[in-house]
C-alpha cells in the first residue's frame, strides 16, 4: 500500500491542463484561466465625480458660505469642454467627468441653490470626491492571471476590463461507471436483495463541484461482458470513474476486465481509511480512477483524488485540496497503519477558534453522518493517542459553487 500524498502525486504527476478554448465572459464562472487578461482600458478614463453636487476649484472656497456662479450642468455619459474659472461651479451627476479647472466636488446636501446661484455651506478639501483618472485600473494591467479559477468577482472585473472573450481550458469530461448487481438507481424497481446506488449521482454532483462536466454511464452488473461493454462509453473522456468492484473478492472485476481493454494500473490500495481499495491507471489517453463501493469511501476518496485530479486538468494552479487546523473536541485513540479520515463537525469558539469532534460511528455505509460533517479530521499513520483540546489538521469541505 501506498500512502494518500504519494498516490495522489502520482496522479497528479500523470496528467496536464487541457486544451484553452474561448467562452463569452458571461460564461466564465468557475472556468480557469489559460492566459492572463489585462485591463484593454483605463477606469475611469478621465477623473469623475463620486457624487453628486457641484465641480469647482478648492481655491474659490477658502471659506464659507461661498456664492458661486453655475454655468453648466454634466451628466454621466456627457462632457463640458469649458472651463471651470474662478468663482463659477458646474452642476455635476455621480460618473460625470470633471469639467476642465475644476479640482473639488461640493456634495448638494452641503450647498443652497438659488437660480444660477450656489452657496457653498460646508467647506471641501482639495481633491474630495473625485475619482482620478486610472483609480481602479491602467490599460495593460494584468489583473487576472493563468491557473485561476474565476469567481463571480473575477467575471466582473474581466468585463470591466472590456473583455467579451475569456481563454479558458476546457473543462474535464468525467465518465462514471457504477458497478454491482445489489444495486439500482433512485427510483427503480428495488429487488428484496439490493439497494439504492446513491455513489453514480453524487459523484456526478461531486464533478460538477469540481469544475468538470459528468457523463453517466449507468451501472454495470457483475458480469465481465457487460461491464467491458458499457466501459467503452468512456470513450473520448478525459476520465473514467468506477465506483465498486475495485476491492478482491469473485465479483470485482474491474480491475481485470478493463485489463483486458489496455487498463495500465499504475498502483491499486492506499493506505487510507476510507477508501483502501483504490485502482488508478489508463486507459490510452484516459484516465481511470477506480474507487471502492461504500458511499462514503466514494466521496471521501473523491475529496482527496477526484478533485484534485479535475483541478489538474482544468489548470488550476494549486490543485490540492486545501487543509486546515481545528482544536479536537473529543478523545482519539491512537491510529494504526493507515491514514485516518474521520467525519466531523466543527464548530466556531468566540475566539473564532474553530473545534472538530469526529462522529463516534464512522462506518464508511454511513451518509447521513458524512451529510451532516463540516469536515474530515485527518489522523496520520500510527498517531498517537490524541487528548480533547489538542490540535489536530482538518480537511474542510469545499464551499465554492454549490459545495462538497
Amino acid at each position: 500500500m501506498i500512502s494518500v500524498a504519494e498516490a495522489r502525486q502520482r496522479i497528479l504527476d500523470s496528467l496536464s491542463p487541457l486544451a484553452p478554448e474561448q467562452v463569452p465572459v458571461v460564461d466564465g464562472l468557475g472556468r480557469v484561466l489559460a492566459i492572463p487578461v489585462a485591463a484593454r482600458r483605463t477606469q475611469p478614463p478621465k477623473a469623475v465625480s463620486a457624487m453628486d453636487g457641484y465641480a469647482v476649484r478648492a481655491a474659490d472656497i477658502p471659506g464659507v458660505p461661498t456664492v458661486l456662479n453655475v454655468v453648466a450642468t454634466i451628466a454621466a455619459g456627457t462632457a463640458l469642454e469649458n472651463v471651470i474659472g474662478p468663482g463659477q461651479a458646474a452642476r455635476i451627476f455621480t460618473g460625470a467627468p470633471l469639467p476642465p479647472g475644476a479640482d473639488t466636488i461640493v456634495i448638494q446636501e452641503d450647498t443652497l441653490r438659488d437660480g444660477d446661484r450656489v452657496t457653498v455651506t460646508e467647506a471641501p478639501r482639495a481633491g474630495q470626491y473625485v475619482r482620478a483618472a486610472g483609480l481602479d485600473f491602467r490599460e495593460g494591467d494584468v489583473l487576472l492571471h493563468p491557473g485561476q479559477r474565476l469567481g463571480v468577482r473575477d467575471v466582473a472585473l474581466a468585463a470591466g476590463m472590456n473583455h467579451p472573450w475569456l481563454t479558458v481550458h476546457r473543462r474535464p469530461r468525467v465518465a462514471i461507471l457504477a458497478t454491482g448487481d445489489e444495486i439500482v438507481m433512485p427510483g427503480e424497481p428495488i429487488g428484496p436483495n439490493q439497494i439504492v446506488s446513491s455513489n453514480s449521482i453524487a459523484l456526478a454532483s461531486a464533478v460538477r463541484c469540481f469544475g468538470g462536466e459528468p457523463i453517466l454511464l449507468g451501472v454495470a452488473p457483475d458480469e465481465r461482458g457487460a461491464l467491458r461493454a458499457m466501459a467503452q462509453g468512456a470513450e473520448g473522456a478525459d476520465i473514467l470513474v468506477t465506483s465498486g468492484g475495485a476491492s478482491v473478492g469473485d465479483h470485482d472485476l474491474v480491475q481485470s476486465v478493463l485489463g483486458e481493454v489496455g487498463l495500465e494500473v499504475d498502483f491499486w490500495k492506499i493506505a487510507m481509511r476510507p477508501g483502501k481499495p483504490l485502482i488508478y491507471g489508463h486507459i490510452g489517453r484516459t484516465a481511470m480512477l477506480g474507487l471502492p463501493g461504500n458511499p462514503v469511501s466514494t466521496l471521501v476518496c473523491s475529496l482527496l483524488f477526484l478533485g484534485p485530479a479535475i483541478a489538474k486538468l482544468s489548470g488550476l494552479a494549486d490543485p490540492l485540496p486545501a487543509r486546515s487546523f481545528a482544536i479536537l473536541g473529543r478523545d482519539l485513540p491512537e491510529n494504526d497503519g493507515r491514514e485516518d479520515y474521520l467525519r466531523a463537525t466543527l464548530d466556531i469558539g468566540p475566539d473564532g477558534t474553530p473545534t472538530a469532534t469526529p462522529f463516534d460511528k464512522q462506518d464508511s455505509s454511513m451518509l447521513a453522518t458524512l451529510q451532516r460533517a463540516q469536515c474530515l479530521v485527518i489522523r496520520p499513520i500510527r498517531a498517537p493517542a490524541a487528548r480533547a483540546g489538542d490540535h489536530t489538521e482538518i480537511l474542510p469541505f469545499p464551499s465554492a459553487s454549490m459545495g462538497f
